[in-house]
């Protein structure tokens, strides 16, 4: 009998007894890892690292198949090169995705990066009126806005209830969209890569926002997050 599962075998494995060593093991032979959460990212996994470190090697091969999966210091230093110069272009082929709670205010800023994608996300456009907003605010919100929002949702819902014009509606929506406070968390699921993630550590590991300094120090627990953050650290494949 093989040492190693089928993918399927090692998720029943882990469906009856929890994310157990079989499940684990399973994934890894598949080239996916679990991440653990921290207070701003769940669900997080990485996919395909052992793969991409074999196909940064395809430039000084002339024989592809008889490449390994060995993380070398010629490779680790194609991925620790400047950002921007291109000889860390295999990162982009180990692939990340989590479900990221962030900031309205931190959320301006995510979007600027090219390549951290949304899948999806919740929406205050269809559902601002239906959130708990004692629990969606983060410690920064002011109570005294909350309570402004609370006050116009209470405005709003009852303008459904008495049927009121529906351009009474449209415009108390509008001030409850447009007074929300940037400190409103929302999740949304996100795609990215290594070389992103590698652009995103380096800006905003210090910064001013805490969520985007717990994000990096989530960045720091992916497997060989060195290849990211260029500090050596002992991980394995």
């Amino acid at each position: 009998m093989s040492q190693y599962m089928s993918v399927e075998e090692a998720y029943n494995a882990g469906f009856l007894a929890g994310h157990d060593a079989g499940y684990q093991k399973g994934l890894l032979d598949s080239d996916v890892y679990i991440v653990d959460d921290c207070s701003c990212v769940s669900h997080g996994k990485v996919f395909g690292l052992k793969g991409s470190i074999r196909r940064a090697k395809f430039p000084m091969s002339i024989d592809t198949e008889s490449l390994n999966e060995e993380l070398t210091k010629g490779i680790m230093a194609l991925a620790q090169s400047e950002r921007g110069a291109g000889h860390d272009n295999w990162l982009n082929g180990i692939i990340v995705q989590f479900d990221f709670k962030f900031s309205n205010k931190g959320w301006v800023e995510a979007e600027r990066y090219h390549f951290l994608d949304f899948v999806s996300s919740q929406s205050t456009m269809h559902r601002i009126t239906k959130f708990d907003l004692d629990e969606v605010y983060n410690t920064y919100v002011d109570k005294r806005i909350v309570e402004i929002v609370k006050e116009k949702v209470a405005e709003y819902n009852n303008l459904c209830e008495t049927n009121a014009p529906q351009e009474d509606k449209k415009r108390k929506y509008l001030e409850i969209l447009y007074n929300n406070p940037a400190g409103f968390e929302i999740t949304a699921g996100m795609t990215t890569n290594y070389r992103q993630l590698k652009t995103i550590y380096h800006q905003r590991k210090n910064h001013r926002l805490p969520e985007w300094v717990a994000f990096c120090k989530w960045i720091e627990t992916l497997p060989h997050s060195e290849l990211i953050t260029g500090s050596c650290v002992e991980s394995s494949l």
